[in-house]
């Protein structure tokens, strides 16, 4: 589905990520963690070609994601960035048209399928009662669920996420996640994300990349992935982990002293 190969990535002289190699598997999810400058954001950003590697290939459906046009990459790769910026004044419903631009040329009116697709994409998240709704006027856990109704609009196999639970409260973080997973799960859409919350990551994925240093350290199952050892190597923290209903807990230990 999606294959990294020897990713090397620099911004000038400076190199952030090298000799990455990494496999998806259609249909997973698959959480990208690490700290503050271990290269997790700079990955993703590959992936979703805002930034092109110094060496190294990626593919997608066994075809380097170069080899596309951006107008084919984007009929079958959604991105849903950490800051979505607005244009003007605009409705909900006029939001989520725009995920149906790949899909046409500028001249082409909407289709009886674009409308249906579009007004699927809105039921679906829940967000087709505010469909004539100026989207400024939304909460962020609401706007969230709009622009991944844009996403879902452009019918895409990936959807690549960018810490998309950033600046929403505990409340609509869990329904976010929650709509997330059942994407995944009813709409068999593989799902690469940025997070930064461990628990949230084990809960909700499938297989985990843990960074540090521009590089893979482990990658797995997160219960193979998500051990202290690692935690203690990656983030330089303690910690307990418990279990519950089959899912680890991490439990964080202070290392500040007085």
């Amino acid at each position: 589905m999606l294959s990294v190969k020897d990713l090397k990535v620099g911004y000038e002289d400076k190199v952030i990520i090298e000799k990455l190699s990494i496999e998806i598997q259609r249909g997973e999810i698959v959480t990208i963690l690490g700290p503050n400058g271990s290269g997790k954001s700079t990955l993703l950003n590959c992936l979703t070609r805002y930034l092109k590697p110094l060496s190294g290939d990626i593919y997608f459906e066994d075809k380097n994601i170069y080899s596309k046009s951006l107008k084919d990459f984007s009929k079958q790769v959604a991105i849903l960035s950490q800051h979505n910026e607005l244009i003007g004044d605009i409705t909900v419903e006029q939001l989520v048209y725009y995920g149906r631009s790949p899909h046409k040329r500028w001249y082409e009116k909407k289709s009886n399928i674009d409308c249906e697709i579009v007004e699927q994409a809105m039921k679906y998240t829940k967000v087709f009662k505010y469909r004539n709704t100026n989207i400024n006027s939304l909460s962020g856990g609401e706007r969230q669920r709009v622009w991944i109704s844009m996403a879902l609009a452009q019918t895409p196999n990936l959807l690549l996420l960018d810490e998309p639970t950033t600046y929403l409260d505990i409340s609509h973080q869990l329904e976010l996640m929650g709509l997330i997973k059942d994407i995944n799960s009813s709409k068999s859409i593989t799902i690469v994300m940025v997070l930064h919350d461990l628990n949230q990551a084990i809960q909700y994925s499938d297989k985990i990349i843990l960074m540090k240093g521009g590089r893979v350290f482990d990658y797995g199952k997160p219960k193979e992935v998500i051990n202290c050892e690692n935690l203690r190597e990656v983030y330089d923290i303690n910690c307990h982990i418990c279990e519950y209903k089959n899912k680890s807990i991490i439990i964080p230990i202070s290392n500040y002293k007085s």
